[in-house]
């Protein structure tokens, strides 16, 4: 009994003195310095919007990169495109139904290296209460207590449930989306 509370006492210390780089640190996205944009066409013509509202955390260690991971909320409500009649409609039942669904929801269980600052995070998003499998490339570059990530994610918008009834095929409006992420996140103390 006495050798498996020190073999456990011994894990404890080994742990507790590992060096501070050697430990996952927990990232607070900046959200006033930071971008979630996103593009498609509409009847042919292309446009680009962005969301006004997201907050979340990153826990990222540079020596053990694929324990890393990321929980992102994104408020639906905070969808711009700077046309007034598009605007109006993306938050209705049709589109993102804010009502029922007002965040969407990234989280990343894991990340893979892909070598130099090139990445891939594994999870899933939900969107309108759906969920689906995602990875999203990203690069991420680390200045002393900020890290910067840049990330681009390709999406069918109808596989969440966004655009209903005459809405639902690509006729007026794509089904492809472009998302495109600029995160620019602080550590934690």
């Amino acid at each position: 009994m006495t050798s498996i509370k020190t073999i456990a006492a011994l894990a404890l210390a080994a742990g507790l003195s590992l060096p501070l780089s050697a430990r996952a640190a927990d990232w607070a996205i900046d959200p006033a310095h930071s971008t979630l944009a996103f593009s498609g066409k509409q009847t042919g013509t292309p446009f680009s919007g962005h969301f006004g509202s997201f907050d979340g955390t990153i826990s990222f260690d540079p020596t053990h990169p694929e324990a890393g991971q990321a929980h992102v909320t994104i408020a639906m409500s905070s969808a711009t495109t700077g046309d007034r009649q598009r605007d109006g409609a993306l938050p209705g039942q049709d589109w993102f139904d804010i009502a029922r669904f007002p965040s969407a929801v990234f989280d990343a269980q894991s990340l893979r290296v892909k070598g130099g600052d090139a990445y891939e995070a594994i999870g899933t998003l939900a969107i309108r209460g759906i969920s689906k499998p995602v990875t999203l490339p990203f690069t991420l570059d680390i200045n002393g207590s900020t890290i910067h990530v840049k990330g681009h994610l390709d999406l069918v918008r109808s596989a969440f449930g966004v655009g209903q009834g005459a809405w639902a095929t690509g006729q007026w409006v794509a089904l492809e989306v472009r998302v495109d992420l600029d995160v620019t996140a602080q550590r934690k103390p």
